[in-house]
């Protein structure tokens, strides 16, 4: 039986050779803030449960109007989205690839004023064991 000898300098140019052909990872930044889309300071609870969910508004479609206890943030990744500060009257046009931090116990909504539908992705920091509902304006 032969025995196959390689030089290892030959084993490091085809590591070499083959490592160059792998592609490269890209990390865009898309945010960085420690304010709400109203300029709160955003604060994070001790030790918090992190949820992230999806949530799909169809053409039309808006969100009763509510408030965040907690520190709650928006990537958008299809669609444009309307969100409606109630205190103030003031509106946010939030677009594909923003991403906001939602104001925190400020009355306000979101809606759909598009043809197509709204995709978001929601990252919500709460109270350990605390839920991430919202809280429903009183009638």
């Amino acid at each position: 039986m032969k025995s196959l000898v390689i030089p290892l300098g030959m084993v490091l140019a085809l590591s070499v050779a083959h490592a160059a052909d792998v592609p490269k990872v890209v990390v865009t930044p898309v945010a960085r803030t420690n304010t709400t889309i109203i300029g709160q300071p955003i604060i994070v609870p001790d030790h918090p449960d992190v949820i992230v969910s999806l949530a799909t508004f169809p053409p039309g479609a808006r969100i009763a109007e509510h408030q965040h206890p907690h520190p709650h943030f928006v990537y958008v990744l299809e669609g444009v989205l309307t969100v409606v500060n109630t205190d103030s009257n003031k509106t946010f046009e939030v677009k594909a690839g923003d991403f906001v931090a939602e104001m925190q116990d400020t009355w306000h909504y979101g809606i759909n004023k598009g043809a197509v539908p709204v995709k978001l992705l929601v990252i919500d920091q709460v109270p350990a064991g605390a839920p991430n509902n919202v809280r429903p304006r009183a009638p």
